[in-house]
């Protein structure tokens, strides 16, 4: 219980640090957001209404620390706001319309490429020194270190504009009325998120796939798999019951960490797809100084990444008895 509430509070003191950050960051950016809002009016806005705009937004008079007050007691009531960009829409409502799609996109993308990079890796491990580790760990390496604007860029190029294959952007058909239990909209989202999720995930492979190889080298020079070895247990059953389950465990930490960035972290695919997400809205809002959709935007990442840093913790606790009896000590 000790190590839990440790871990819990180091927890939150990263969250207040966070969020203070989150205060600070978009006001220390050049320009006026409320000012930027009326610049292409076609009309003329007097001061008096640029006022009660940022107080209606929250730019309150009395300096940073009143306004960070504020900040402060709207996060704990989850009051983020309304969008200046997309006034008088409220930040919940624009993020929340935008989380679902990334979640999908870069939840399924971690999930497909831990998988994948796993089971290349556990190969790669148990054919250590063959022609397919010679190839696929440095080929994957390589595809790694490409950047992802080049790889969504390639794609589309010859898939989407070239072959015609797919779709050139967004999630679903323009014109179509989202319907969940539509059979039909279920597959035409499945279709326009084909090469996102291909591009978002064939640069993730080569980090579970190497995260994997080592884990496995170094748990097949143990005594146990010698033994299982010598009992005569099948090449499949000493891969996946002896050695890949327990090397398993160190790549918990790096799913966390990839499922705690992948919320924010798919910004280039979803600007080249023109993907509604969570990395489209926060592209628009720093362009607009938005700084209540960016406070709203950047404090959902942070609490995403957090969660599922607390939730890698408790599973090492849970998986590993060393950990758990020392957290009992």
């Amino acid at each position: 219980m000790g190590y839990f509430l440790r871990r819990l509070s180091f927890y939150c003191v990263a969250l207040l640090v966070a969020a203070t950050l989150n205060f600070i960051i978009p006001r220390a950016m050049p320009g006026d957001p409320v000012t930027m809002m009326f610049a292409n009016a076609s009309v003329q806005v007097t001061p008096e209404r640029i006022a009660a705009m940022k107080e209606l937004l929250g730019f309150v008079d009395g300096g940073l620390f009143v306004q960070y007050i504020a900040y402060m007691k709207n996060i704990l009531s989850w009051e983020l706001g309304t969008s200046i960009q997309f006034y008088p829409l409220p930040v919940s409502e624009l993020l929340g319309g935008a989380f679902g799609w990334s979640l999908f996109l870069a939840g399924s993308a971690v999930v497909l490429s831990f998988s994948l990079g796993s089971i290349l890796g556990i190969y790669a491990a148990w054919k250590r020194g063959s022609k397919y580790d010679a190839f696929i760990t440095p080929g994957m390496l390589v595809i790694q270190a490409v950047p992802q604007v080049v790889i969504a860029m390639i794609a589309m190029f010859v898939f989407a504009i070239g072959l015609k294959w797919f779709p050139t952007g967004y999630a679903y058909t323009a014109g179509t009325t989202p319907d969940w239990t539509n059979w039909g909209f279920i597959k035409d989202v499945t279709y326009h998120a084909v090469l996102p999720l291909f591009c978002a995930s064939i640069v993730q492979i080569g980090g579970f796939l190497v995260n994997m190889r080592n884990n496995m080298i170094n748990l097949l020079a143990e005594d146990y798999i010698t033994m299982a070895k010598g009992k005569g247990l099948s090449q499949q059953r000493v891969i996946f019951n002896y050695a890949a389950r327990n090397a398993l465990l160190p790549s918990v930490t790096a799913l966390s960490m990839a499922l705690g960035m992948a919320i924010g972290g798919q910004l280039i695919i979803e600007i080249i797809f023109n993907y509604p997400g969570l990395g489209s809205v926060l592209f628009n809002a720093i362009k607009a100084r938005d700084y209540q959709v960016l406070q709203g935007q950047l404090l959902i990442m942070t609490l995403f990444m957090l969660f599922f840093n607390l939730l890698a913790d408790i599973l090492y606790v849970v998986l590993d008895p060393r950990l758990r009896q020392g957290g009992h000590s």
